[in-house]
């Protein structure tokens, strides 16, 4: 075997070595494994009528900032809503009893997150308390219909196919 072939090969060998190790780095960053801390937490519950792509490990997020992971995602039967646990790091045990909990979408197609706004009571969130104040998911194709099915509020929508002339 020449020097070039031999050169050649490791050198492609390498190369698929590093592309593999691009890819497990990907795969713990869109997975959350990375951020993923298993510490002392207490946990808290929040019911949801619609959690979108919600996940397990999901963060929780106050300003931006990680304070927990979604432990659980349940589906009470009684009142058809999604019961999500939160454990929160025990950190964190200062939030008020009135926090609010929203689930929101990192940037416009990234992974879904719950992130919570505290609230002003004096009295703190404790083990297997509720929050009560939720704010369900938005769905993308929910705002694109609305955007596309409203559109201008001062043009009417066409009805049995038949062009809507604008109003003077």
């Amino acid at each position: 075997m020449t020097q070039s072939k031999r050169s050649f090969q490791i050198g492609s060998g390498l190369f698929i070595l590093l592309g593999f190790a691009a890819l497990a780095y990907l795969a713990t960053q869109t997975t959350s494994l990375a951020n993923y801390r298993q510490g002392d937490t207490y946990v808290v519950k929040a019911r949801f009528s619609n959690i979108g792509q919600l996940k397990l490990r999901a963060p929780i997020k106050i300003a931006g900032v990680r304070i927990g992971s979604v432990q659980s995602i349940a589906l009470d039967d009684k009142a058809l809503d999604a019961v999500v646990e939160l454990a929160i790091d025990t950190r964190f045990a200062a939030l008020p009893d009135d926090s609010a909990a929203a689930i929101f979408t990192s940037g416009l197609l990234g992974d879904q997150y719950v992130g919570i706004q505290p609230g002003g009571s004096p009295d703190v969130l404790k083990n297997g308390d509720e929050i009560v104040l939720t704010q369900s998911s938005m769905q993308l194709e929910d705002l694109i219909g609305k955007f596309l099915v409203g559109g201008d509020s001062k043009t009417p929508a066409k009805t049995d196919g038949a062009e809507a002339s604008p109003q003077p």
